[in-house]
C-alpha cells in the first residue's frame, strides 16, 4: 500500500521489523562487544539475486541512496547540468565545503533562483573543518550547506527547464515528484511501496534492497550518452562532489576503478560495478559504523579485489592510546 506520512498525520502502516541476521561484528580485545543486524543483497548485471542475507524484498527507506536514479528523472524532466560536477552534486550528499556551496549557488543563479528558493532546511556544514570555522565565527546555518542542497538545486533547475512551478516542488503531487516516483519504481522493477518525508523535506520513496541494487546497477550498465550512464559517469569522475573530503563514498570511488557508490542515512549503502552487478544493504539499527565493512564484503562477492578494499573492510576499535579491536563483516557475509 502506498502511503504518505507527514508531521501530525497517521503513521505509515508497518508489519513490524523482521528478525535479521548479524551482518557486522564489533570485537574489543578478543571479546564480541556488539553486533549489527540487517539485510544485504548482491545482484548480477541481469538484476537477478546472486546472494541474500536477510529479507531483501522487504521495502526500506534508501534515503540518499535513491539519489543516483532520482537524478535520471531530473535529466528527463529537462535539467541540463552545465558540467559533470553539477550532475555529481545533484546526485550526491555533499559535506558543505566551500566549493560545494559555491557550485550549488551557481546552479541556482543559472536557473534565475537564489538560496531562498531551496526547500531544504538550513544547516551547518558536515565537514568538520568547515563546520568548526563557522562555529568560531558565529556564522548561522544556511540552506546551501545542507547536504541535500545539490539535489534540491537540481530539482528546482528541472522545474524551471520544464516550465513547472518552483513553489511546492516538494509536494508529492507536483509533476516533478510524480516523475521521480515513477522513475524509481521503473528502475527498481517494482512500484514504490510508500512515500514519506525525508530529512531534507523532499519525498522519500520506499523500495526493497533488491530493487535499489537493480536500479543503481542499471546506471553503470547503460549505454554511453544515456541519462543513466551520464549520472554514473559524472559521479565517478567527480566523487568529491558526491560526498567530500574524507568521506567513504568519495574515497571508495577513487580507489576502485569503475565503482559507483552512494550511501544513505540510517544504515543504507549501495554500490555497483560495471560488468559485475551491485550490492545494497540496510543495517537494522540505522547506524553508520558497520556500513562499509558490510559493503566491502558485498563488493568482494562481486569480484572486487579485497586488497583495494582494505582501508574500509575493517574499522579500528580504540582502547587507550592504541587499537584493541575491529569492526568487521560477520561470517554470514563471507564469500
Amino acid at each position: 500500500m502506498t502511503s504518505v506520512s507527514r508531521p501530525g498525520s497517521a503513521p505509515v502502516p508497518s508489519a513490524g521489523w523482521p528478525d535479521e541476521p548479524v551482518l557486522v561484528e564489533v570485537w574489543r580485545s578478543g571479546f564480541l562487544e556488539s553486533v549489527h543486524r540487517g539485510a544485504l543483497v548482491v545482484v548480477g548485471t541481469d538484476g537477478q539475486v546472486r546472494f541474500a542475507a536477510g529479507d531483501v524484498d522487504r521495502p526500506v527507506l534508501p534515503r540518499s541512496a535513491n539519489k543516483p536514479v532520482q537524478a535520471t528523472a531530473l535529466l528527463a524532466a529537462g535539467w541540463a547540468p552545465r558540467s559533470g560536477e553539477e550532475l555529481a552534486i545533484g546526485a550526491g550528499s555533499h559535506s558543505g565545503e566551500d566549493a560545494h556551496r559555491d557550485l550549488v549557488a551557481g546552479m541556482l543563479a543559472a536557473a534565475g533562483l537564489s538560496p531562498d528558493d531551496l526547500g531544504c532546511p538550513p544547516a551547518l556544514p558536515s565537514d568538520e573543518r568547515t563546520r568548526a570555522g563557522w562555529l568560531l565565527s558565529g556564522r548561522a546555518p544556511e540552506r546551501p550547506a545542507m547536504n541535500c542542497s545539490g539535489k534540491h538545486a537540481a530539482m528546482l533547475s528541472a522545474c524551471v527547464a520544464s516550465g513547472w512551478p518552483t513553489a511546492g516542488y516538494l509536494d508529492r503531487g507536483h509533476p516533478l515528484q510524480r516523475a521521480v516516483e515513477a522513475r524509481l519504481g521503473e528502475a527498481a522493477g517494482t512500484p514504490v511501496a510508500a512515500v514519506v518525508v525525508d530529512g531534507c523535506g523532499a519525498p522519500q520513496h520506499a523500495l526493497p534492497l533488491a530493487g535499489l541494487a537493480r536500479g543503481v546497477s542499471s546506471l553503470v550498465e547503460a549505454p554511453a550518452g544515456t541519462p543513466e550512464r551520464s549520472v554514473a559517469d559524472a559521479m565517478r569522475a567527480h566523487p568529491w562532489f558526491v560526498a567530500g573530503t574524507g568521506r567513504e563514498d568519495t574515497d571508495l570511488m577513487r580507489a576502485v576503478e569503475g565503482l559507483l557508490v552512494k550511501g544513505g542515512a540510517d544504515g543504507v549503502h549501495v554500490a555497483a560495478v560495471p560488468g559485475r552487478g551491485a550490492v545494497a544493504l540496510k543495517l537494522a539499527d540505522g547506524g553508520d559504523r558497520g556500513r562499509t565493512p558490510a559493503l566491502c564484503a558485498g563488493l568482494a562477492r562481486l569480484g572486487v579485489d579485497p586488497a583495494l578494499l582494505t582501508p574500509w573492510a575493517l574499522t579500528a576499535v580504540s582502547g587507550g592510546d592504541g587499537v584493541v579491536g575491529e569492526v568487521r563483516a560477520a561470517a554470514a557475509l563471507a564469500g
